[in-house]
């Protein structure tokens, strides 16, 4: 699971003292946990932008007045929040500032949800409800299979039902999933009455 870990700063502390942080840097990307996350600008060099009524109104300095700043941040990805705390605690600013932990919202599991998808989709093909299958893919889908590619959701939706009851046997399946986008590949044999 990803977490952002915002490290904030704190402007009556003096970090002269504070341990040097590329030795926990190297050590969490050795590792694998840390993704990213870069130092910031002081918030005297911070823009505040607001809409209000349809006009941007903008104003220099910080979002709000207050001693405490985010001064860096990293993106770490671990199995657990106590992994992340662990991580964060560990981090040299934890010393003089705070570390805050926060979890990435995740609205779905990706994967799941495509191998939901494909049952789904092979359990329609096995009722032969051809409605079902078609809703199982984008509206502008492209389906290559041997000696066919079917462009878009309605071209599909006439070929499978021109073969009749067809069988779908799922023989292969990978799935990709990253921060923006997830995908599936599959080899899939099919026998349909032509």
């Amino acid at each position: 699971m990803k977490y952002m870990l915002l490290v904030c700063g704190d402007d009556t502390n003096d970090a002269s003292g504070m341990a040097p942080v590329e030795p926990w840097v190297e050590e969490l990307g050795d590792r694998g946990v840390r993704q990213h996350g870069h130092r910031l600008a002081l918030p005297a060099d911070a823009v505040t932008v607001r809409v209000r009524g349809g006009e941007v109104l903008r104003t220099d300095g910080p979002f709000a007045e207050t001693k405490e700043y985010v001064a860096g941040f990293d993106i770490l990805e671990c199995d657990s929040l106590e992994e992340a705390i662990e991580a964060a605690a560990k981090h040299p600013v934890a010393t003089i500032g705070a570390m805050e932990v926060r979890p990435f919202f995740e609205d779905e599991d990706a994967e799941g949800e495509i191998r939901r998808l494909d049952a789904e989709l092979t359990d329609a093909a096995r009722a032969g409800d051809v409605d079902r299958v078609v809703a199982c893919y984008a509206r502008d889908a492209e389906v290559v299979s041997q000696g066919d590619h079917h462009r878009g959701a309605e071209a599909l939706r006439k070929a499978w039902e021109a073969r009749g009851p067809v069988t779908r046997e799922v023989l292969e399946f990978r799935i990709h999933v990253d921060e923006s986008i997830a995908f599936g590949h599959a080899l899939i044999r099919t026998d349909g009455n032509l």
